[in-house]
């Protein structure tokens, strides 16, 4: 039994308009009914929770496509010449008691069934779709529950999106208010909207929605709040990395490929834990530059044309060294021999390329020394990881497409706490979890800290 303080509501409208798709959205659910490029794809009513704290707050219910309005519209108005003096919701009982409620308009008999017992209705709209007469039709058969109905205009960010067209159109009807929510793209404020238009329009149920409206702000800037703490701890494990090595060109080639291979890991659990925190699939994300599988990705972490494609102007000595994505250090001095073209050269096999810089340069290598990540791919690192956010951020759960991200939001080189930040976690290795000797110290929990306050005030375009 549903506890009758439990607001009700029927998500209804045409078939393959993205009530389904809504639902996904609104509970960040990936798995709820299914959604399919097909009309029909729900045929029973679904329903799904929306809880504040640990009480059911709202009920959704996911209902069948209306298939048949013009010819459901011209039968009712048949039982009506028959029993005269019944209004809607009479006339739409009447019609749920009739033989073609179980037959020829099952369908639309489970739609308006579920209506009739709720509080209000979401009506789904695809604004891609001209304004027909099956969807007056619609609307007048709806209309007769004399229940709320609230439009949801779906698909808006959409080339072919007749949004006016649309808007007009329910106003002739009444229908003065109407939402604008892309289920596939949704505002990243959508939630909250939706939940205080509802709320001047069902006054009884004003507190709950309001709670349910604070409750999507909070658990949005906690999402946000989380991720960026996730990201910058990972910034801070890889500018903390150091790798010993001898120079000796083969240890040297192979340490090399031990720290990108550490890097590439750690990004990938970045990725995966802000895919977690968002309640997405990994497979939701399969954007082509992020090189963290063999054979995956066009573009590779650690080249001058990832550097180039994701805006990240260098010269050419250090675009040259971030092939291998390493400074050498002094372990006795601790200064940067700024070898980056000899390094990267080293680190890609063309060994050809060591004849340009002479034998003077591999000289200055000589000995033991240490690798640390270049400050180039630490921005492209923190680049990439700000972009995946901010498409989270604007992705709704009924996206059936892989996120793909074809351009990195701003990020200053010179962005004073990333500057900061990497600086002081290349004195303190101990503070890389992927390294040798960590310790998760007071002040390495400080440094992501303001890391994390410096990514949040960065400016993105």
């Amino acid at each position: 039994m549903t506890d009758p303080q439990t607001l009700q509501i029927a998500v209804v409208g045409h078939t393959n308009v993205g009530k389904t798709s809504l639902l996904r959205t609104l509970t960040r659910d990936v798995n709820f009914g299914v959604v399919e490029d097909m009309p029909g794809s729900t045929r029973q009513v679904q329903g799904a929770t929306i809880s504040l704290g640990t009480q059911t707050a709202l009920m959704l219910f996911d209902t069948p496509g209306i298939e048949d309005s013009i010819g459901l519209l011209d039968y009712l108005e048949q039982l009506s010449s028959h029993s005269q003096r019944l209004d809607g919701p009479d006339r739409i009982r009447l019609f749920l008691q009739s033989p073609e409620a179980s037959s020829l308009y099952e369908q639309e008999a489970r739609v308006l069934k579920k209506l009739l017992s709720c509080h209000a209705g979401l009506y789904v709209v695809d604004v891609r779709e001209p304004v027909l007469a099956k969807h007056r039709d619609e609307l007048a058969i709806l209309a007769s529950c004399a229940r709320p109905l609230l439009p949801v205009l779906n698909f808006v960010a959409s080339n072919a999106a007749r949004t006016q067209e649309w808007r007009d159109a329910l106003a002739r009807v009444g229908l003065h208010s109407a939402l604008s929510f892309d289920s596939v793209s949704p505002p990243i404020d959508g939630e909250e909207k939706l939940y205080q238009t509802l709320s001047l329009m069902l006054s009884s149920y004003q507190k709950t929605l309001t709670d349910l409206q604070a409750q999507a702000v909070r658990q949005r800037e906690a999402r946000h709040d989380s991720s960026i703490m996730l990201i910058a701890s990972m910034l801070i494990d890889v500018a903390a990395l150091r790798i010993r090595t001898s120079t000796e060109p083969d240890i040297l080639q192979k340490k090399i490929a031990l720290q990108q291979s550490h890097v590439r890991e750690r990004e990938q659990a970045c990725v995966n834990a802000l895919l977690n925190l968002f309640q997405f699939r990994q497979d939701d994300y399969l954007s082509s530059p992020l090189p963290l599988t063999e054979g995956r990705w066009e573009l590779d972490l650690f080249s001058p044309q990832a550097l180039q494609h994701f805006g990240v102007h260098v010269g050419m000595g250090i675009a040259a060294g971030a092939a291998a994505g390493a400074t050498i250090d002094v372990l006795s001095a601790g200064l940067s021999l700024g070898t980056g073209m000899a390094i990267g050269a080293i680190a890609g096999g063309a060994w050809k390329a060591i004849d340009r810089w002479g034998e003077r340069v591999l000289g200055q290598v000589r000995g033991f020394r240490e690798l640390t990540v270049d400050q180039s791919i630490l921005q492209l690192l923190a680049l990439r990881q700000m972009q995946l956010l901010n498409g989270l951020e604007h992705r709704g759960h009924a996206a059936l497409a892989p996120l793909c991200l074809e351009q990195a939001p701003h990020l200053s080189l010179e962005n004073p706490a990333l500057t900061k930040s990497i600086a002081l976690a290349r004195a303190h290795p101990d503070w890389s979890s992927i390294g040798e000797n960590f310790n998760d110290s007071p002040a390495r929990q400080r440094a992501i800290d303001a890391l994390a306050l410096g990514l949040s005030n960065e400016k993105y375009s």
